[in-house]
């Protein structure tokens, strides 16, 4: 029976032209545009990095917010407000399986974005290899367990697919546009980064950053308590309030 539903999932997300537009695509464009403007040459304004290699490990970031707080609630929303999760209960299917399938489906679009971005940046601008590639492997499933459980919170406070889509932009696009997951904040004015540091969202690309380039460390033992406790605080909230129907 999973698997059925496994392959139903992955069906439904290949008919779905926005996520995989913006989980495979978008983010390589911002890296080209970035990139054509600036190349990949040390930057005094990056501490000596070039601007691709402290650009591509944000953009990992922007892939796990387009799966995360888009792709993965409004899925989830509107499975519970046309009654399907409801009629799941009367046959064998049990809604949690769909939920099962939705995180595995968007998980493999975040993997599959982030190895299309990493190789896009390797390619064209000579992306330099993470300094700890183990590290971060995990920091992208603790950034990925963050923005999910964000996803999920957002699913269980819209109670319709209009309200869905209204609170999930609200949440993804100050995450993307302020965090560094798309424009540095190293060339934000301080107002902007004081806002910054209050989004989830910079810790990933904080932490991700760290483990590509072996900077900013001092900032890791915060960035990983943020990351944590997110998963932490949302998982609770969305469990108390999350209904399927």
């Amino acid at each position: 029976m999973f698997g059925k539903v496994l392959s139903f999932e992955s069906r439904r997300m290949l008919r779905n032209v926005p996520p995989l537009f913006f989980a495979l695509a978008f983010p390589v464009m911002i890296l080209a545009i970035f990139g054509g403007i600036y190349g990949n040459d040390p930057s005094d304004q990056f501490d000596g990095q070039g601007t691709v290699d402290v650009s591509t490990p944000a953009y990992v970031a922007l892939v796990l917010a387009v799966a995360g707080l888009m792709s993965f609630p409004l899925g989830m929303v509107e499975y519970r407000s046309r009654g399907f999760l409801r009629r799941l209960r009367a046959t064998p299917a049990r809604p949690i399986v769909f939920l099962i399938a939705q995180l595995l489906v968007n998980g493999l679009l975040c993997l599959v974005g982030i190895a299309i971005l990493l190789a896009a940046g390797a390619v064209f601008f000579d992306l330099a290899a993470p300094a700890h590639p183990v590290a971060f492997a995990g920091l992208v499933v603790l950034a990925g367990a963050a923005t999910f459980g964000l996803g999920m919170l957002i699913a269980s406070l819209a109670r319709s697919e209009t309200s869905a889509v209204v609170l999930a932009n609200l949440v993804y696009f100050p995450m993307i546009f302020l965090t560094g997951a798309t424009i540095p904040r190293e060339i934000m004015p301080d107002t902007m980064q004081q806002i910054s540091d209050l989004l989830p969202l910079s810790y990933a690309v904080r932490a991700l950053q760290w483990a590509w380039l072996d900077s900013g460390g001092d900032e890791l033992p915060l960035a990983l308590g943020v990351l944590a406790g997110t998963v932490v605080a949302s998982a609770a909230v969305a469990a108390r309030l999350f209904r399927w129907e």
